[in-house]
Parts: structure tokens; sequence; C-alpha cells
């Protein structure tokens, strides 16, 4: 499967605005992204810069059943 770039770019975009956690952020990129693409594994990593000098670096992991 193929995913287009720009639409790609569009859909991460359009988390700038929404007020909720990272975890959620990540989790939910994985859980489309894995639901559209249907991959044996895949890992989705969120790095954040928030201001004042905090980041977190989110991590999730999918594996198919089977592989």
């Amino acid at each position: 499967v193929c995913l287009e770039l720009k639409s790609l770019k569009l859909y991460l975009f359009g988390f700038r605005d929404r007020g909720i956690f990272y975890e959620h952020v990540v989790n939910t990129i994985l859980d489309d992204l894995a639901g559209s693409c249907r991959p044996r594994r895949m890992k989705v990593a969120g790095h954040f810069h928030a201001r004042g000098g905090i980041t977190a670096r989110v991590t999730a992991v999918y594996e198919a059943s089977g592989a």
C-alpha cells in the first residue's frame, strides 16, 4: 500500500490544534495507519517540543497477529 505524502502531511497537521494528550495522538495515528495499510508491523514515534523547553517522546508499536 502506498500513502500519498501530501495527504499524510495534511492528516498529521490536523493534530496541531486538537487538545489531546501526546500518547493519544501517537496511538490514534498508529491505529489509523495500521487500519489503512494493514502492515505486518509498524512503529510510530512522536517527538513533541512544547513551549518552555519541555520535550516528550512517545512510541507505539503495532504487531499483526500471526506475523
